[in-house]
């Protein structure tokens, strides 16, 4: 299993900015993240599932 840190994240959808996406976690378009210790990542499969919803 992969996991995206947050600039790995943002690299993935477009270099989009810190709020949006916050914004769009907030509306399920993007899942939310794990945390480990301080840190927030998230798994690229369920990043991958859900732009690949957002397509459809």
């Amino acid at each position: 299993m992969n996991y995206l840190c947050f600039s790995d994240l943002q690299s993935k959808i477009g270099g989009r900015s810190r709020s949006s996406v916050y914004r769009d976690i907030e509306a399920g378009r993007l899942p939310k993240p794990i945390k480990f210790g301080a840190r927030l990542y998230w798994v690229e499969a369920d990043v991958d599932a859900a732009l690949a919803e957002a397509k459809n």
